[in-house]
C-alpha cells in the first residue's frame, strides 16, 4: 500500500491522479492532500478521500477552513502556508509524491520530497527548468526515485532500456531523442494574424484539457521549450541529442531513435491518467480507466518540424539550456509574468516572447550554487518582466 501525497491536487493533473488512485484501493491511499487558493475543490476532495492532511496555501479565512474540513472529515489535519507543503512532502509516512503544483511555486515542496528520499512523479516542470542540476544532485544523492509524468517524458521513459540510467545515451544505442508537440491551436494560422490573438483562442487547445497557463505555453511552444530544458536533465543529454517533432494528433507521445535505425513510438490516447498510471505503478501497469486506441479510427499519424518564425520561444528554450547556469530560471519567470500579462489583457500574444528576450537579455547569465540564488535571479527576472510590460503600455 503506498501512501501518497498529491501537491495540487485541485489542478487537472491532480484531478487525474486521484482518479487513478480511487480505482484502486487496495495499492494507493491519499495521504495528503493541497490546493494553493481553491478551497472549495480541496474540500470536496477531503470529504471524498479523507486524507491525514490538507494544505491549503492561501486563505482570508483559515479558522472558517478548518471547521468546514471538521465537518466532512474528522480525519484531516488541516494546515496553511508554503511550509506546510514542505512537511506534507517530506513526511516520514509517506512513500510516493506527485508535484503537480504548477509554476516556480512548486520547486521548494518538490526539492523537499527530493531530499527526504522519495519516489516523485514529477508533473512540475520548474523543478527542472529552475534548479535543474541541483534537482537532479538532491534526487541522486538522497536516494530518491525520480519517474517523470508529463507524457513526453514518460513516453521517452518508456522507450528508453530499462538500465539506461546506468548506460547512458550512447552506450543504449541511443542515435537521438524525438519529443513531439501538437503545435498548439495556431500551427496553421496566418503569421500576420498572431498579433490579435486572444487569450480564449490560445486556451483552446485542440487536443489537450490543461490550464490557461500551460495551454498559453502550448501556444507559443514555450511549453516544449521547458520539455526540451526537462528531458536534458531528465536523460543526461545535450540540446544536439535531441528533436522536436510536430504531430498534431498527439497520438505518439514521443519516440526514441536508436543508432541501428529502429524507432520506438509511444502511443495512446490524449489522456494524462495514462502516464499517472505508469508513474503509480512502475515497473508494472495498472487500470487508468483510458480507452485504449482503437486503429480503425486513427486515419492519419502526421509530423512537420516547428517553424522558428512561428514558434520563436522554443529557440529561446534551446538558447536558455545551452547557456545554462541562471539562464532557464530566468527564461521561466519572465514567461510566467508575460504570460500572465497576456491573459490579463495587458500585452499581445506576440509580445510573450519579445517580453521573455528582452528579460535574457539584460540579465544574462549567473552561476547559481544555491536555490536561493536561484530564486534570487527569478525574482530579478519577474520585476524587470512586469517593469517591461508597465513602461511599455504592449496591452
Amino acid at each position: 500500500m503506498q501512501q501518497v501525497t498529491v501537491l495540487g491536487s485541485t489542478g487537472s493533473i491532480g484531478v487525474n491522479t486521484l482518479d487513478v488512485i480511487i480505482r484502486h484501493p487496495d495499492k494507493y491511499q491519499v495521504f495528503a492532500l493541497s490546493a494553493h487558493t481553491n478551497a472549495e475543490k480541496l474540500i470536496e476532495q477531503i470529504e471524498l478521500i479523507k486524507p491525514a492532511f490538507a494544505v491549503l496555501v492561501k486563505t482570508d479565512n483559515p479558522s472558517e477552513i478548518v471547521q468546514r474540513v471538521s465537518s466532512v472529515s474528522s480525519k484531516t489535519e488541516v494546515l496553511f502556508g508554503e511550509d506546510a507543503l514542505k512537511l506534507i512532502a517530506s513526511h516520514e509516512n509517506v512513500d510516493t509524491v506527485m508535484a503537480a503544483i504548477v509554476g516556480a511555486a512548486g520547486l521548494i515542496p518538490t526539492l523537499s520530497a527530493a531530499l527526504a528520499g522519495k519516489k516523485i512523479l514529477l508533473a512540475n516542470k520548474e523543478a527542472l527548468v529552475v534548479a535543474g542540476d541541483l534537482f537532479m544532485n538532491a534526487v541522486k544523492h538522497n536516494g530518491a526515485q525520480l519517474l517523470p509524468i508529463d507524457s513526453e517524458h514518460n513516453a521517452i521513459f518508456q522507450c528508453l532500456p530499462h538500465n539506461y540510467s546506468e548506460r547512458g545515451f550512447e552506450s543504449s544505442g541511443v542515435h537521438k531523442i524525438l519529443l513531439t508537440g501538437s503545435g498548439g491551436p495556431f500551427r496553421e494560422l496566418p503569421l500576420n494574424e498572431f498579433d490579435s490573438v486572444t487569450p480564449e483562442q490560445a486556451c483552446a487547445h485542440p487536443n489537450w484539457d490543461m490550464g490557461k497557463k500551460i495551454s498559453v505555453d502550448s501556444a507559443t511552444m514555450m511549453n516544449k521549450g521547458f520539455e526540451v530544458i526537462e528531458a536534458c536533465h531528465l536523460f543526461q543529454i545535450s540540446t544536439d541529442q535531441l528533436e522536436v517533432v510536430l504531430h498534431p494528433q498527439s497520438i505518439i507521445h514521443s519516440m526514441v531513435s536508436y543508432s541501428d535505425g529502429s524507432v520506438i513510438a509511444q502511443m495512446g490516447q490524449p489522456d494524462m491518467r495514462t502516464p499517472i498510471a505508469y508513474g503509480l505503478s512502475w515497473p508494472e501497469r495498472i487500470d487508468a480507466g483510458v480507452e485504449p486506441l482503437d486503429f480503425s479510427v486513427v486515419t492519419q499519424l502526421g509530423f512537420e518540424k516547428p517553424d522558428a518564425t512561428r514558434y520563436p520561444c522554443l529557440k529561446l528554450a534551446f538558447e536558455a539550456f545551452d547557456e545554462g547556469g541562471s539562464m532557464p530560471a530566468v527564461l521561466n519567470a519572465a514567461n510566467e509574468i508575460a504570460v500572465a500579462s497576456f491573459l490579463a489583457g495587458d500585452c499581445r500574444f506576440t509580445d510573450i516572447c519579445r517580453i521573455n528576450e528582452q528579460v535574457m537579455s539584460r540579465i544574462g547569465r549567473q552561476h547559481c550554487a544555491s536555490v536561493d540564488e536561484l530564486l534570487e535571479q527569478d525574482l530579478k527576472a519577474r520585476e524587470l518582466a512586469a517593469n517591461i510590460v508597465s513602461i511599455s503600455g504592449l496591452g
